[in-house]
Order: C-alpha cells, then sequence, then structure tokens
C-alpha cells in the first residue's frame, strides 16, 4: 500500500491525464482531415466516445466496471489512443511524456489498488 498523499496525488494526476486525454482527442480531431464538417464530427465525436466509454468501464462509478486486468488494458488503450492523437499532430515530445506518465500513473494506481484488495483478505 502507498503513502496516503502519494495515493492521492496519483488520483489527482489520473484525473488530470483523463482531462488531457480528452483534449488530446479534441486537438486531433479539429485538426484531421478536411473542411468544417469533420473538424467537428471528430474534434467532438472522439472526445466524446472516450468520455462515455470511460464513464461506462473504468470510472469509479462506472455502469459496468471491468475487472482489474481488463480495466489495465482498457486504461491503457485509451491512453495509448490518445498519445497517438498527440504524435499525429506532431506534439511528439509532448506525446511521448503524457504516454510515460500515463502508463507510470496507471500501474501505481493498479498496483495499489490490488494491495488495498489483498489488505482486506
Amino acid at each position: 500500500m502507498i503513502p496516503k498523499p502519494l495515493h492521492y496525488a496519483n488520483e489527482l494526476l489520473a484525473f488530470l491525464l483523463e482531462l488531457a486525454a480528452l483534449g488530446a482527442l479534441a486537438w486531433w480531431g479539429f485538426h484531421t482531415g478536411h473542411g468544417l464538417v469533420l473538424h467537428l464530427l471528430l474534434g467532438i465525436g472522439a472526445p466524446l466516445l472516450m468520455a462515455v466509454a470511460w464513464g461506462t468501464y473504468a470510472a469509479p462509478r462506472a455502469r459496468r466496471p471491468l475487472p482489474v486486468p481488463a480495466l489495465l488494458a482498457f486504461k491503457l488503450a485509451v491512453f495509448g489512443l490518445a498519445g497517438a492523437a498527440l504524435y499525429a499532430t506532431g506534439a511528439h515530445t509532448l506525446a511521448v511524456v503524457f504516454l510515460a506518465v500515463a502508463v507510470a500513473n496507471t500501474l501505481l494506481a493498479t498496483a495499489d489498488r490490488e494491495s488495498l484488495a489483498r489488505k482486506a483478505h
């Protein structure tokens, strides 16, 4: 189990990463393809799709929460897509930093969750 201050800091970082992923998908969408309609469709649709999927499967109060291994894969896939979106917009360094922080955050949160589950038993 990690110390409480680190737990809370990691939870805050997770929330900020989720917001950054939404922003990355919106940025990518508004700069992908040609024409206003496509920009609006992707710029609004991609982050909206991510928000709905996250709320359904990965949020703390998800309607259909995933088991830990599937949740880990889901989060890494979403963050991977957001990192790819950043990379596609030309923000290569930002994409690499985002992905590194997202992976570290997700692994620490998973380890913390598993240690709490073991302690409860």
